[in-house]
């Protein structure tokens, strides 16, 4: 028994935030921000709306694609960092929404790495046979707990949601999962805040040290990619789509040449969606299966870095 990714789905909201907007917002400038994070707008949910609320487009999108309806589904994995409220989970709060009835619906917290934790946890229950079809989402509304006159961050991140359907499968479609954490480096990039007593405790933004978080990145990533090939004898020349957590281009640039991969092996969505954390891999996924790029039986790594640290990479074949 195997499981594979039998449909894709996405869901930006209709609000885009280019860099000219923020430049009269902050100070800072189109050229900047392009020439070190090669982003150029982002895209912001609306104020009444909610991670299951993106979740819930992407889902739909997905099933379509995959040809299962709600009655096909029984199991709901969504990756997030920032959740419709402390509880119930989101992944709850999207079952009811989706009018699917008494099956698993978790959360996972890995920061940017959470939908390869999500896809990686999923598999184990599709592959054992506990489960036929699983929806694996990750949505995040970054715009909630930005800085917005923080120039550091504000102009990083945007927010999104992304979902396939993973399905049994007698044709091997995941072919292995690598997920790794180190706590130790919690401090460089968190949103320290806590609530106690009703109120704030700390600060509920974002806080990141840039330097420290690009070389530790640029590290794991490499490193990542290598375990997923050797563990199923490849080269890099094998990989046909390496798609990354898209977080920075400098980071995407400096990975695939690490690796000898040319960047027309390479999905880059940074772009026009900015940063979406657990999104982020499965926007451009479906970006890259709907635009015709990933065909049948090729080779795709996925791989994404986040605060934790956590650090992870799938090779699938499609």
């Amino acid at each position: 028994m195997y499981s594979r990714i039998t449909g894709t789905g996405s869901y930006l909201p209709e609000k885009i935030l280019t860099n000219l907007d923020l430049e009269r917002m902050v100070d800072t400038s189109d050229e900047w921000i392009r020439t070190r994070t090669g982003i150029t707008q982002r895209h912001i949910a609306g104020e009444n709306q909610v991670a299951s609320d993106l979740a819930l487009y992407a889902c739909q999108n997905a099933m379509q694609a995959a040809g299962v309806t709600s009655q096909d589904i029984d199991l709901i994995i969504v990756a997030t960092t920032t959740p419709d409220m402390i509880f119930p989970s989101t992944a709850c709060i999207l079952q009811n929404k989706l009018g699917i009835e008494n099956c698993p619906a978790f959360d996972v917290q890995a920061v940017c790495s959470g939908f390869v934790y999500a896809l990686a946890t999923a598999d184990m229950f599709v592959s054992s046979g506990k489960c036929r079809n699983a929806l694996v989402v990750g949505s995040e509304i970054y715009s909630k707990i930005l800085d917005w006159n923080d120039r550091s961050t504000c102009v990083l991140f945007g927010d999104g949601a992304g979902a396939v359907v993973l399905s049994q499968s007698d044709q091997p479609g995941i072919l292995s999962t690598h997920l790794h954490a180190s706590g130790s480096h919690s401090n460089i990039l968190s949103a320290p805040g806590s609530i106690s007593g009703g109120k704030v405790q700390g600060t509920p933004y974002i806080n990141m040290e840039g330097n420290a978080v690009f070389k530790f990145a640029v590290k794991v990533l490499e490193e990542v990619v290598q375990e997923a090939m050797a563990k199923n004898n490849l080269q890099s020349t094998d990989i046909d789509w390496l798609i990354p957590h898209q977080a920075n281009i400098r980071i995407i640039q400096s990975t695939a040449r690490k690796l000898g991969l040319p960047m027309d092996k390479v999905v880059v969505a940074v772009d026009k969606h900015g940063n979406t954390s657990a999104a982020s891999i499965p926007l451009a996924l479906d970006m890259a299966v709907r635009d015709g790029r990933i065909q049948r039986d090729q080779l795709v790594l996925l791989e994404g870095v986040g605060g934790g640290f956590t650090w992870g990479a799938v090779l699938l074949r499609w």
